[in-house]
């Protein structure tokens, strides 16, 4: 297991991104092989992959999809307080710093960007932030105002972080970050953030990662007791069925889906529904099938645990 390079303020992960960069350069036109799929004589490349910690299977799959697509990936480690809305929700979020680091030198993580607060955001919570418009307004944003115009305040000032600086003995950098499919409406967001500021990143999306009872892997599922675990289940299966539904060709059965969840006594529905994955505009009609691929999103509180999932709904083909 390699170890990760460890770094808390902005100039240190720049100085350690260009010196990093410039030793893969170095050992390039030494003849190492190339990494990844990019070709030996392409540009180099660097992958972010932005988290809170807490770190779980779904968050290791983000990191191995870096891993086998650049040269140097780079991990953050920030609980962003921009995007909690209860303090309490902040105060007992998991901080698992120590074991995060294990994960990530595990899944071959060059550098590990773990600030304090005040790195981040030295003047206090910040005045300008970046706006989630009306997108950010639906769904999770209803019920968790403000939330979304934190998460793209603060990605927006970690992808200018971590963004490769050209130099003559590193140009140019193919530079992607990697988010979470989980986060669908986040996901969503990000990307319309990247094209309308013009952010020189891609934004490449991870599939869910679920365990063995079909549950979305969360930092948040340590917080499920038993009981509360097996009836968070229901949320999944609900989705599959509605899945299945459309893969048969007949209209979504989104009724059934939401009567299914509903009929779970410790599972509160906050919302569950279809709509198309770039615009979160619902979709779907009760008479007929989909005419589309679209994404089916819900949410629910379980116990303690607010939780969020979603599914890929793809259309049969025909003939």
């Amino acid at each position: 297991m390699s170890v990760p390079r460890l770094l808390h303020t902005a100039a240190e992960l720049k100085a350690a991104i260009a010196e990093t960069l410039a030793a893969k350069a170095a050992a390039r036109s030494a003849g190492g092989d190339g990494a990844g799929e990019r070709k030996p004589d392409g540009p180099l490349s660097l992958g972010l992959v932005p988290t809170m910690g807490a770190l779980h299977t779904g968050h290791r799959a983000m990191m191995d999809a870096a891993r086998a697509e650049n040269d140097v990936v780079v991990a953050t480690v920030f609980v962003n307080p921009l995007q909690f809305n209860d303090p309490e929700d902040l105060r007992r979020y998991p901080r698992t710093l120590e074991a995060d680091l294990e994960l990530l030198g595990d899944a071959g993580v060059d550098l590990v960007f773990a600030p304090e607060e005040s790195e981040v955001y030295p003047g206090g919570p910040p005045l300008v932030r970046v706006s989630s418009g009306e997108l950010g307004n639906r769904y999770e944003g209803a019920s968790r105002p403000g939330h979304f115009d934190g998460v793209l305040t603060v990605v927006a000032k970690l992808l200018h972080y971590a963004a490769p600086t050209a130099s003559p003995a590193v140009s140019p950098v193919r530079y992607r970050a990697y988010f979470g499919q989980k986060d669908a409406q986040q996901l969503a967001l990000i990307r319309r953030m990247a094209a309308d500021l013009g952010f020189d990143a891609e934004i490449k999306a991870v599939p869910v990662v679920r365990s063995a009872d079909g549950l979305a892997e969360s930092s948040r599922n340590v917080f499920l007791d038993p009981a509360h675990r097996r009836a968070a289940a229901v949320l999944s299966r609900a989705l599959f069925a509605l899945r299945d539904s459309v893969s048969a060709g007949s209209p979504p059965d989104l009724a059934g889906a939401v009567a299914l969840v509903e009929a779970e006594p410790l599972v509160e529905l906050d919302y569950f529904d279809i709509v198309d994955p770039q615009t979160l505009q619902p979709l779907g009609s009760a008479d007929r099938p989909l005419e589309k691929p679209a994404l089916a999103l819900l949410a629910a509180q379980v116990g303690p645990v607010r939780l969020i999932d979603n599914l890929p709904l793809e259309i049969p083909r025909t003939g």
